[in-house]
C-alpha cells in the first residue's frame, strides 16, 4: 500500500508540474535568448547551400519517416514506409501494394517509432536506415541511396514492436523486441492467466552485408515482461544487447499502478554472440509461424510478398550464461550505452535519478556468480555490484540519453520538461535547459554510435503550446535545436514535425550525398509492362482486363485517346516515365478511380487500376507540374456499355 501511495503522490505531483509548465497564458517564457542574439545566423542556410546534417525522424502515428535538414529545420521529404501515401501512390499502385502485406492481410498503416542508421565498425556508413512498425510488428529497411523503402519483414510471436529497431555495430543484426507479451504460440487463454504463461519475444534479424536483405535469425522467448527500449553494446561491449523491461510484476490490468509496484525492474543483458554460436551449431527449436517478408526490386520497380512458415526460437534455459538481468529503478524506459561501450544508462521514468551500470563490473559479477536470485531461471545480478554511479539530476521523468564526442551525456526529462547535460564518469550535472514542452526523445547525429557528431542536439517535444498559433485542438509537434558545441547548451531554433516523432537518427549530409541515385536508367527498367520507347505503346484485352502500356514525357501521354473500354472492365494503366532528367517526375490521375494518383520517377514504371462504372468519356491527366505545357498533358478514355461491340483501340494525334 505504501508503494501505491508513493506512486500516486509522484504521479499527482508530476501532473501538477506538467499542467503548470504548459499553461503560460499563451506567452512564451525563457526563450528570449533565441530572439535577442545572433542565433538566427546559426541556423541560416543560404539559397543553394546544403544543410550539414540530415535527420530521419520517425513519423509515429503517420507510419512514415520524415527527413529534415539540420540546422535549418527544413523538411525535405516524407518517406512512405508502413502507411499508404497518396502523394506518390505508395501502397496504392500495384507495384507497392505487396509492401504492406502481413499475416493479417494488407495493413495500410502503422505506428513508426525508432529509426537507426546502418554502421560499420560502430560508425555510420550511410547505406540504410531501419525503422520499426510498433502496432503490427514489422521492421523496414530504407535505402539512403534513393530514400525509398526497400524491404519490410513482419515479426511473428511479437506484439507492440517497441524496443526496436536498433542495430549492432557492424549491422549484423537489427532487433525487434516486443512491448506486449502474448501467448507463444498464440492461443485462446484466459487473460487473467497471464503470469507465467505469456512470453516476450526478442527477435534478432540478420542483415546481409552486401544487399541489406533481412531474415529472422532467431527469437529468444523471454519471461512475460514488457520490453521497452534497447541498445546494442559498443566497442568493448560489442556482442551484447541490452533491453529495458517494465511490468516485471506481470500484471495484466491497470498497469499504471500494478506495473509500478516493484522498486526495481530490469535491464536484460543478452550475449547475442553466444546465442548466435549456439544456433549456428544447430541449437534452438523451429516453431511453425506465418509472417510476411516483402521486398522491393529496384530493377522491376515491383515488390513481392512471401509468406514465411517457421521461425527459430531459443529458450534461455538452454543457453546458460547468455542472459542476465540488471536490477534498475524504476520502470526504466531508455536503455543507452556510451560510445565506449562501458556504461549502460537506465532511465527509470518513475525515478528522479539516472542509474548507470558498468559493463566491466557486470562481467566481473557474472564471473564471480554475484547473483541475487533469478527470474524464470535467468540470473539476477546484485545491484550494488554492477552499479557505476548515479546521476542526481533533480529532474523528473527521465526518458532517453544520447552522447556527444566530448565525454558528455544528454538526458530528456518528460515531466520536468528539460534536457540535462551531465559528465560521463563523474556523474556531475553540467547544464540544464527547458523545453517547450514535455520532451520525449532527443537525438545527436551519430549519438547512437561509437562516433557521435556533437554539434547539435534535437529535442522532440510532445506538446506544442505557446509555439504556434493556437488554431485547432491539436498542432504539429515541435522539435527544438540546441547548439552543444560549447560548455552550455544554447537553444537556437525550433520547428514543427509531422506525426509524433519518437526518435530520430542523424547523419552528416556528405555521407549520403555521394551515393545518391538521381534517376532510374530507362535501359535498366525490367518491369514486365515497361516500354522504353513510345512506339511500343499498346492496349490489350484479356477477358474483362484491359492493359494499357503507356509512355509519359513532357508534355503528353502515349496513347492519349483510348476507346473500347466497357463498364465492368478492370483497367490497368502501366505507365513508364521516359524522362532521364533529374527531378522531373510525372503524375497520373484518373477520374473516379477508387485509388490514388501515381507519382512516377524518371525511368520508372508504375501501375494504377481503374474500374469504370459509368458510360462516358473520362479524362486523365498529369498531377505534377512538369513544364509550361503541363496543363496540356492529358487524355481521354471512352467507356461504353458492358454489351458494346466497339473494338478496343487507341490513338495519338489522330493516328
Amino acid at each position: 500500500m505504501k508503494s501505491i501511495l508513493k506512486i500516486m503522490t509522484l504521479l499527482f505531483s508530476a501532473s501538477v508540474l506538467l499542467s503548470s509548465c504548459g499553461n503560460n497564458n499563451g506567452k512564451s517564457s525563457g526563450n528570449n535568448s533565441a530572439l535577442n542574439s545572433s542565433n538566427a545566423e546559426k541556423v541560416y542556410v543560404a539559397p543553394g547551400e546544403y544543410d550539414e546534417f540530415y535527420a530521419f525522424m520517425s513519423g509515429g502515428y503517420s507510419g512514415n519517416l520524415t527527413v529534415y535538414g539540420l540546422p535549418s529545420g527544413r523538411m525535405f521529404k516524407e518517406i512512405p514506409v508502413f502507411s499508404q501515401f497518396p502523394t506518390t501512390g505508395y501502397g496504392y499502385s500495384e507495384e507497392t501494394k505487396p509492401m504492406l502485406n502481413t499475416s493479417f492481410g494488407m495493413v495500410p498503416w502503422d505506428d513508426s517509432h525508432h529509426p537507426d542508421i546502418s554502421q560499420t565498425n560502430g560508425v555510420l556508413d550511410g547505406r540504410w536506415v531501419f525503422i520499426n512498425g510498433n502496432n503490427t510488428p514489422r521492421i523496414a529497411r530504407i535505402s539512403l541511396k534513393t530514400f525509398e523503402t526497400e524491404e519490410i519483414i513482419e515479426v511473428p510471436n511479437s506484439a507492440g514492436n517497441h524496443s526496436s529497431s536498433f542495430i549492432t555495430e557492424n549491422t549484423e543484426y537489427v532487433v525487434a523486441g516486443t512491448r506486449f507479451s502474448v501467448p507463444v504460440p498464440q492461443a485462446d487463454l484466459p487473460i487473467n492467466e497471464y503470469k507465467g504463461k505469456f512470453k516476450g519475444a526478442l527477435s534478432f534479424i540478420s542483415v546481409d552485408k552486401e544487399t541489406g536483405r533481412m531474415g529472422i535469425k532467431f527469437q529468444i522467448l523471454m519471461p512475460g515482461f514488457n520490453y521497452d527500449l534497447s541498445h546494442p553494446g559498443r566497442d568493448k561491449s560489442h556482442g551484447w544487447f541490452f533491453f529495458t523491461t517494465y511490468n516485471t510484476e506481470e500484471a495484466n490490468s491497470l498497469l499504471e499502478v500494478n506495473a509500478s509496484q516493484n522498486d526495481k525492474d530490469f535491464i536484460a543483458a543478452i550475449n547475442w554472440k553466444k546465442i548466435e554460436e549456439y544456433v549456428n551449431n544447430g541449437g534452438g527449436t523451429k516453431m511453425p509461424a506465418n509472417y510476411a517478408h516483402n521486398v522491393y526490386d529496384e530493377h522491376t520497380h515491383t515488390a513481392t510478398s512471401t509468406m514465411e512458415k517457421e521461425v527459430l526460437t531459443v529458450n534461455p534455459a538452454d543457453i546458460p550464461g547468455a542472459i542476465y538481468f540488471l536490477p534498475t529503478p524504476k520502470s526504466p524506459h531508455g536503455c543507452d550505452v556510451t560510445p565506449s561501450g562501458e556504461y549502460i544508462i537506465g532511465n527509470g521514468k518513475l525515478s528522479a535519478d539516472l542509474t548507470v551500470h558498468s559493463f566491466a563490473k557486470m562481467l566481473d559479477a557474472i564471473e564471480n556468480k554475484k547473483f541475487d536470485g533469478d527470474a524464470y531461471g535467468i540470473p539476477i545480478l546484485k545491484y550494488e555490484d554492477i552499479l557505476a554511479g548515479v546521476v542526481k539530476s533533480g529532474g523528473l521523468g527521465p526518458l532517453h540519453t544520447e552522447f556527444d564526442d566530448k565525454g558528455n551525456a544528454y538526458t530528456t526529462f518528460f515531466i520536468s520538461s528539460e534536457v540535462v547535460k551531465w559528465k560521463i564518469g563523474t556523474w556531475e550535472v553540467i547544464d540544464r535547459k527547458p523545453t517547450y514542452y514535455s520532451v520525449g526523445h532527443l537525438m545527436i547525429p551519430g549519438g547512437n554510435s561509437r562516433k557521435p557528431f556533437g554539434k547539435y542536439v534535437v529535442a522532440m517535444n510532445k506538446i506544442t503550446k505557446d509555439r504556434y498559433l493556437p488554431t485547432g485542438p491539436e498542432l504539429e509537434h515541435s522539435a527544438q535545436l540546441y547548439d552543444i558545441s560549447g560548455e552550455k547548451m544554447e537553444l537556437i531554433y525550433d520547428f514543427p514535425t509531422h506525426g509524433e516523432p519518437h526518435y530520430a537518427a542523424g547523419i552528416p549530409a556528405d555521407l549520403i550525398k555521394g551515393n545518391s541515385q538521381k534517376i532510374y536508367r530507362l535501359d535498366e527498367n525490367k518491369h514486365p509492362y515497361a516500354i522504353t520507347s513510345p512506339d511500343q505503346a499498346k492496349v490489350t484485352r484479356n477477358g474483362k482486363e484491359v492493359h494499357i502500356s503507356m509512355a509519359m514525357i513532357r508534355s503528353h501521354f502515349t496513347p492519349d485517346n483510348i476507346e473500347g473500354v466497357k463498364v465492368g472492365d478492370k483497367v490497368y494503366f502501366h505507365i513508364t516515365n521516359h524522362e532521364q532528367d533529374f527531378d522531373v517526375p510525372h503524375g497520373f490521375a484518373m477520374i473516379g478511380a477508387n485509388n490514388s494518383e501515381l507519382l512516377i520517377m524518371p525511368g520508372q514504371t508504375k501501375t494504377l487500376t481503374w474500374e469504370p462504372k459509368q458510360v462516358g468519356v473520362w479524362p486523365f491527366y498529369c498531377t505534377d507540374f512538369c513544364s509550361a505545357l503541363h496543363q496540356e498533358m492529358q487524355g481521354y478514355v471512352r467507356v461504353s456499355p458492358a454489351n458494346s461491340d466497339i473494338e478496343l483501340s487507341w490513338s495519338l494525334d489522330g493516328e
